[in-house]
């Protein structure tokens, strides 16, 4: 048996599943998601990330189907169906077909899905060597305009973000808001380290709100180490002792230099390291058993 996706209360192969190209998540961006990690049979944040999906949700006014309880289960029940042991897990929530106008409340049943697979987004050694990141031009969406709040599905501001990156050679991007200030990466959130104080932009400057981030802010606090929400523009990353990045699929990733401009010492900080090994040890023992 191939590969399943949990499509609208049942399990079908990945083939079979399918959602009409009249899916306003499809025609315009309309949808919610989440990114979750599967460590050793566990799935990690469970709750949190749903509670997330189901803001981002309530804030489009969009009308998950299920309950929160049932939509944890159906992830549960695809994990097991994929035999998944460390993995990705991918939960999406579209609009629904309509007609091919705007209007959200002509599409009357929303479509609900979850895959579950394997992802690794950075190489083995840029973990260990540490990643070279550029500030892009494209800037993050004004808060005004699509709230950071919301993890949609329209996701084009990120990707433009991304292609720049393509082009100048790096993996992931800095991207300001329109202030000019530091919001996140592409993908990541993004700490800063000085004084061997640990420092982080806030959600008004335009950044998602992260899960991994709150973990590492945890982590940090309980290493005795200080976590600062502040506004940091790119010049306080320049003279940083040590910077790093923190997402889903990324976990946590070490930064060494920053448009041209080397970070410390040009290697993975000693901050850095520690929170890397904590995470590690942290993410196998905690989370929702699959089995």
């Amino acid at each position: 048996m191939g590969k399943m996706v949990y499509l609208n209360g049942r399990l079908v192969e990945a083939e079979n599943a399918m959602v009409s190209v009249f899916d306003h998540g499809l025609l315009y961006g309309d949808g919610v998601f989440e990114g979750i990690r599967a460590y050793n049979k566990r799935i990690f944040k469970l709750d949190e990330h749903i509670d997330r999906l189901y803001n981002s949700a309530k804030i489009i006014m969009l009308n998950i189907p299920i309950s929160k309880e049932e939509f944890k289960k159906a992830i549960i029940e695809t994990c097991k169906a994929n035999k998944i042991v460390d993995g990705y897990i991918r939960p999406v929530v579209t609009r629904g077909a309509g007609t091919l106008g705007l209007s959200p409340w002509l599409c009357p049943n929303p479509n609900y899905f979850i895959i579950a697979d394997t992802i690794q987004l950075y190489p083995k050694e840029m973990y260990e060597n540490g990643l070279e990141v550029v500030t892009v031009a494209t800037r993050r969406n004004l808060t005004e305009a699509v709230n950071p709040m919301i993890k949609s599905l329209n996701y084009l501001n990120n990707i433009l973000a991304k292609i720049e990156g393509k082009i100048a050679g790096v993996e992931e991007v800095i991207m300001l808001n329109q202030e000019g200030y530091v919001a996140e990466c592409s993908g990541d959130n993004i700490f800063i380290v000085k004084n061997n104080k640990i420092y982080t932009p806030p959600i008004v400057v335009g950044a998602l709100p992260g899960i991994t981030q709150a973990t590492v802010n945890e982590l940090a606090e309980k290493e005795g180490y200080q976590v600062i929400e502040k506004i940091f523009s790119r010049a306080e990353m320049y003279i940083a002792d040590e910077v790093f990045l923190t997402g889903t699929a990324a976990e946590i990733v070490p930064v060494v230099k920053v448009d041209g401009r080397v970070i410390g010492d040009g290697k993975p900080g000693k901050i850095t390291k520690v929170l890397m090994d904590k995470f590690k040890k942290y993410v196998v023992e905690t989370g929702t058993p699959i089995e």
